[in-house]
């Protein structure tokens, strides 16, 4: 058995009621090297939730955060170093470092929500069965 986090990503039309509507769940196994998104949008509910809500940017954004998962958000650019207090350091481009941008919190319509954790055998099983029953 492997630990595991994941965070539910959450459509939050109006960050200032904190209103959501669950739509994916990012999970993150060290012991597996295993970063992955599952999402689910069920349009009529989207809407009928938050009727003037561009859902292809919505999607859009779920996209992204594929490419962040899959490592390939950066594509084009590179790595880059990071401030630190003690100096600089190179940025490190690693399922956990990806991790931790998806699970930091943010006032947008799409946002993580806290950070939970689990055991499992399989991470790509566990990560499905997290959507059916958070968003599904």
């Amino acid at each position: 058995m492997s630990p595991y986090q994941y965070v539910t990503l959450r459509c939050v039309p109006r960050p200032d009621r904190e209103e959501f509507l669950n739509v994916g769940v990012v999970l993150f196994c060290e012991d597996e090297q295993f970063l992955g998104v599952a999402s689910e949008l069920d349009e009529e509910r989207v809407r009928a939730f938050a009727p003037d809500l561009d859902i292809a940017r919505l999607r859009d954004s779920l996209q992204a955060i594929r490419r962040v998962c899959a490592g390939s958000a950066h594509h084009g650019y590179e790595i880059g170093v990071r401030a630190t207090a003690y100096g600089t350091r190179q940025l490190a481009d690693t399922p956990s470092a990806r991790f931790g941008l998806l699970k930091a919190p943010r006032s947008t319509v799409l946002q993580p929500g806290p950070v939970h954790g689990g055991m499992t055998d399989d991470a790509q099983a566990e990560l499905q069965h997290l959507l059916g029953r958070l968003v599904g």
